[in-house]
């Protein structure tokens, strides 16, 4: 029983080093959970200063590609630059060359105003000679044109002035039985009606040429197409120097074949445009040129 004090001393020095250690150990077990927070945290932000520094280095490479086009556009406009440039100096040359051409220029326009001074009055006469002709031709036009206009078809003739004379293009199946070279009563009518217009202007002459397409015929009355023309033309002058009293001296017939076509023959409606008579009004070749007669030139 001597013992019994000792015992209990020990037992509560046990007891107390327990107490102490539990509380150590909660203690550091606190530190730790602390720690374990602290550090996931601190991850957390890692990786934020990772992506952040992922962003930086797509943002260098970015602004790196914008300097290389930056670069090349500046190389480019460098270049440009000295294009112009020699283009400049090229100019200044050339200016310099045109300025001593342009001097010779000067001394031979003073010699040519000086030589046109003394063709002022022809000049003047042949501009009078052309309005007075294109006058004609033009009043001419608007007659055929309002004397023709009723019960004719605006496709089978045609009426336009071209420079000093004026044209009347009339169609084959209004003017000639098919194949042949005789008038249709139609043909007498139109006939008729440009003879008037022809009668009333005696300073003119008349042509007619005779046109077809490039279908060969060939019987007992047409040897070719050069024949057909011909006789088509020929019976268009007689029927205006016989039926309505056109003096021949104005009268010139002419044929041109399957030749100077409007339009392809390889087509139906193209050899119907080309089978044609044109009737061509012209101004005498006498009469033209009293037109440039010195007397006849305005003041």
């Amino acid at each position: 029983m001597k013992y019994t004090p000792k015992i209990l001393l020990l037992f509560l020095v046990c007891l107390m080093t327990t107490s102490c250690g539990k509380k150590k150990y909660e203690l550091l077990q606190s530190e730790l959970l602390l720690a374990n927070k602290d550090l996931g945290d601190c991850g957390v932000k890692l990786n934020d200063y990772m992506n952040q520094l992922s962003s930086c280095k797509q943002e260098v490479t970015n602004v790196r590609s914008q300097l290389d086009l930056r670069e090349e556009q500046i190389q480019d406009l460098r270049k440009q630059i000295e294009d112009y440039k020699n283009q400049r100096d090229q100019t200044i040359n050339q200016v310099g060359d045109l300025t001593v051409l342009s001097q010779a220029a000067n001394d031979n326009i003073a010699v040519t105003l000086a030589q046109l001074e003394t063709k002022d009055k022809y000049i003047t006469l042949l501009q009078a000679a052309r309005t007075k002709a294109d006058s004609i031709n033009l009043a001419l036009a608007v007659n055929l044109k309002g004397v023709l206009k009723d019960g004719i078809e605006d496709e089978d003739v045609n009426v336009k002035v071209d420079k000093t004379v004026v044209f009347i293009n009339l169609s084959d199946k209004m003017l000639y039985e098919s194949g042949s070279s005789t008038l249709t009563p139609k043909a007498h009518e139109v006939l008729g009606k440009i003879a008037k217009i022809i009668e009333s202007r005696p300073g003119l002459e008349v042509m007619v040429e005779g046109y077809t397409d490039n279908v060969p015929i060939s019987n007992s009355c047409m040897i070719d197409n050069w024949d057909l023309s011909v006789k088509r033309s020929t019976s268009v002058v007689r029927v205006l120097q016989k039926n309505y009293g056109i003096h021949p001296d104005r009268l010139i017939a002419a044929g041109r074949g399957e030749y100077n076509m409007l339009a392809s023959n390889e087509t139906a409606t193209g050899r119907s445009t080309n089978r044609r008579t044109r009737i061509i009004i012209l101004p005498k070749l006498g009469e033209f040129y009293d037109l440039l007669n010195p007397g006849y030139a305005p003041e």
